[in-house]
């Protein structure tokens, strides 16, 4: 068997022993190398060229996000970064996974040693996906500037019918799955119905998440709070750590956040959401499977299919990880597979009632 082959990149001795240690135990991955700083890093890399490296956010003499640019622009590999518990280091860690790192594991400040022990299930689950996602070279220059609406463009939108109002959006993503959302957001009109996001996401990250989905969008982006209603022309995010799902409270749907035990080992869950938009949209919820690992919100999705909602998934070309994508199509829930720039455009149309192009439809 060949192992998968990791370069460990953290200017702490400590945090470098104890990810080395527990890469080791895996049978099936080899730490091959261990770096303090970026620079030692690049000749590591040339010289063994392993299949994942972990990157840390804050390193000396080179930062983590100059190094990964540089990287993903020149060799392009599979990335995961090692980030701190804070706003800062949610703030850094996103834009490194807009540049094209897969994932990310979030360290603790303090108790580093038993921190990173609690995690080395999802540490090496994570290397595991990153050396099999797709991972894209990050263009030189500039980055582009597709986030945000070309002048001129507002007009072009129709208004989207009245009845549209009814409807809800359920996205569900994992790996690869911030940039995904990004793509499917940022075009959605100001009128948009109601949108309602489970992204897998731990604490302390969803806040940092919505608060930059918001200053794309036109639509209003905010982490979901217990008991609101969920309006048009406003997205909802799963906090990290805690489920998101909906209920009805008169004519109104309202938002239900709650710590109930981990579903398909997630918590938030897209099986939580999802089975709620069955139960409760049916017919006027609109489905949206993105990237990710695993098989978490397929059966869900096919529950919504059967109460009578339309369903997009990824393409696999497209995708970062084609996991949770490829089980919602193996459990029959897609209407339609689309490339990931198609999706937006789908649904609008959809909404609009008028044609959006060619389509892969099941």
């Amino acid at each position: 068997m060949n192992k998968i082959r990791v370069v460990v990149v953290d200017d702490s001795a400590l945090v470098r022993s104890l990810l080395s240690e527990i890469i080791n135990r895996q049978p099936d991955m080899q730490c091959v190398g261990a770096a303090s700083d970026p620079l030692v890093a690049r000749e590591m890399i040339r010289e063994l060229n392993p299949d994942v490296i972990t990157l840390d956010v804050e390193m000396p003499r080179m930062d983590g996000l100059e190094f990964l640019s540089r990287l993903m622009r020149l060799r392009p590999m599979p990335v995961v970064m090692v980030s701190t518990l804070t706003e800062q280091g949610a703030e850094i860690t996103l834009r490194a996974l807009e540049m094209g790192a897969v994932d990310f594991v979030a360290k603790p400040r303090i108790g580093v040693t038993s921190g990173l022990n609690e995690l080395s299930g999802d540490i090496v689950e994570k290397i595991r996906v990153a050396a099999k996602a797709l991972v894209r070279r990050l263009p030189s220059g500039p980055a582009p500037a597709a986030s945000v609406p070309a002048a001129g463009h507002e007009g072009h939108h129709r208004p989207l019918p009245r009845m549209s109002t009814e409807k809800v959006i359920c996205i569900g993503a994992s790996t690869g799955g911030t940039e995904a959302i990004r793509e499917v957001l940022v075009p959605m009109p100001a009128d948009a119905p109601a949108i309602v996001i489970t992204q897998h996401m731990p604490p302390g990250f969803t806040t940092s998440f919505a608060a930059r989905l918001n200053g794309l969008c036109k639509i209003q982006v905010q982490e979901a709070v217990h008991g609101q209603r969920i309006l048009p022309g406003h997205a909802y995010i799963a906090p990290g750590g805690r489920h998101l799902h909906i209920d009805r409270s008169g004519s109104n749907y309202v938002a239900v956040v709650d710590d109930s035990e981990p579903v398909n080992r997630h918590r938030p869950s897209v099986e939580v959401l999802f089975r709620s938009a069955a139960r409760v949209i049916g017919p006027n919820a609109i489905g949206i499977m993105l990237t990710g690992m695993g098989a978490d919100g397929a059966q869900a999705m096919r529950e919504m299919k059967d109460a009578g909602s339309y369903n997009y998934v990824q393409d696999e070309a497209s995708c970062v990880v084609f996991g949770m994508p490829r089980m919602a199509i193996q459990a029959g829930a897609a209407h339609e597979i689309l490339a990931l720039r198609q999706i937006a455009p789908a649904v609008l149309a959809r909404l609009a009632d008028s044609p959006a192009g060619v389509r892969h439809r099941i």
